[in-house]
Order: C-alpha cells, then sequence, then structure tokens
C-alpha cells in the first residue's frame, strides 16, 4: 500500500489510520448508504465528518477528492493493484465495496444486473425526487405561496413508493431472501422521507402495506443502526 500524504484531503483529515480506508461523509441518506454498507462487511475504515456548517464540502482539500462537493467520498489505501484509490458518488462507491469484499452483490450476472437496475432506481430516481420533496416540504420551499413545485415532487414520490411496493411484495428485500446495496441504497431515502423530513402524509406513506413492514427489518439490523450514526456530528 502507498502512503496517503500525498493526498491533500489528509492535510484536513488527517488519517489516524492510514492502513484503513477512509471515508469523507456526513449522516445523510446518501452518507449513510456507505457507512452502513461498511459495517455490514467488516471492512476496517475511519469515518471524517464533513460539516455542511462550516462548508467543509467547498474546501480546496475536500474537492481535490471530489469536485462535485458532495458526499460520501472514500480514499482506499488499498484499491486495485494495492494503489491507493479515490472515488466520489454514493452508488460507485457501493458497487467498488461491494466487489472488494466479495458481498452484497450477487455472483450470479443475470441477479447482479438486476441489482444494480434497483440502484439506479434509487440514483436516477428515488434520491433527487425524495430530495427535492424535502426541500419543498421542510426546508426555504414550504415558504413558497405556490405550492405546484411541492405538489409535483409529492404526486412523483408517492409514484415511486408505489413501484417500490409493488417490487416488495412477497420478497423480504428488494432481490428476494437475498439483502443487497439495492436496499442499502434505498431504505435510507425511505426513512428519511418519513422521518425527518416528516412527508408521510403528504404522500399517503400509509397506503403502502409492504413498505414499513420492510422499513422496519432494514433498521432493525445492526449495522445499519450504527451506520446511520456515522460519522459522528460533532
Amino acid at each position: 500500500m502507498t502512503s496517503l500524504d500525498s493526498f491533500p484531503i489528509t492535510q484536513k483529515w488527517p488519517a489516524q489510520h492510514p492502513d484503513r480506508l477512509q471515508l469523507y461523509s456526513l449522516p445523510t441518506p446518501n452518507g449513510v448508504k456507505v457507512s452502513i454498507l461498511l459495517e455490514e462487511t467488516g471492512l476496517p475504515y475511519e469515518p471524517h465528518l464533513v460539516s455542511f456548517e462550516t462548508n467543509d464540502q467547498m474546501s480546496p482539500a475536500f474537492l481535490s477528492l471530489n469536485p462535485n462537493n458532495k458526499i460520501p467520498a472514500i480514499l482506499d489505501p488499498d484499491g486495485p493493484g494495492g494503489k491507493p484509490l479515490a472515488l466520489f458518488e454514493s452508488g460507485a462507491i457501493l458497487v467498488y465495496l461491494a466487489e472488494k469484499t466479495g458481498q452484497f452483490l450477487p455472483k450470479d450476472p443475470a441477479a447482479r444486473y438486476e441489482t444494480l437496475q434497483w440502484l439506479m432506481f434509487q440514483m436516477g430516481g428515488v434520491g433527487p425526487m425524495f430530495g427535492q420533496l424535502g426541500f419543498f416540504h421542510k426546508f426555504a420551499g414550504k415558504d413558497f405561496e405556490d405550492k405546484r413545485p411541492r405538489d409535483r415532487y409529492a404526486a412523483e414520490t408517492k409514484r415511486l413508493l408505489g413501484v417500490l411496493n409493488q417490487r416488495m411484495t412477497g420478497r423480504d428485500w428488494i432481490m428476494g431472501q437475498e439483502y443487497t446495496i439495492a436496499d442499502i441504497a434505498i431504505w435510507p431515502w425511505v426513512r428519511n422521507l418519513v422521518g425527518f423530513y416528516g412527508a408521510g402524509d403528504l404522500v399517503g406513506f400509509s397506503e403502502f402495506a409492504e413498505l414499513p413492514r420492510v422499513l422496519d427489518a432494514f433498521g432493525a439490523r445492526p449495522a445499519v443502526q450504527r451506520g446511520l450514526t456515522i460519522p459522528a456530528r460533532s
């Protein structure tokens, strides 16, 4: 493994354990995808809090790792070929860690692509739509007199929940009995929608019989409970 000292991000967030994977994140729905997967796999890692309150994500150190200034990002000292790998975008990180550890991504090619299909469903639909709804329902958007933007995102969120509810009928997890990175990507966003955003009534969450069951099962996993609080907020 090569030293991490050549990466500028380690000047702002020094690695106390440079032999471990370095996680730069915040416990948001996108951030906890990675901390949950790391807890599930048991891969040693060192978390670093990227505080939005102090605009850490806009610092030159963080931008040197992720020019898109979004969390999470990782720096793996033991990447492919034993060389350090810097990686951003939560979906890409999930795939990388699943393949690195040989866990939570089916080996069967058809099942693997089906899992990636549902991962993309979260990345392209669930995350952006739920996030926009959160803005218009909980944050600054609630002050807009014109409720059409909020209602548009509420309608699309409800449609996506319907797709997910249909998928979960008769299934324990997205892929059936096997728990995968698709679940790790999707359920933190559903949890945030009805919890932090408080939008359950707005989107008629109680109408979706399957979703509370799976959300409860997800939340009962010890690795999920730990990952939801990592990195700890200062």
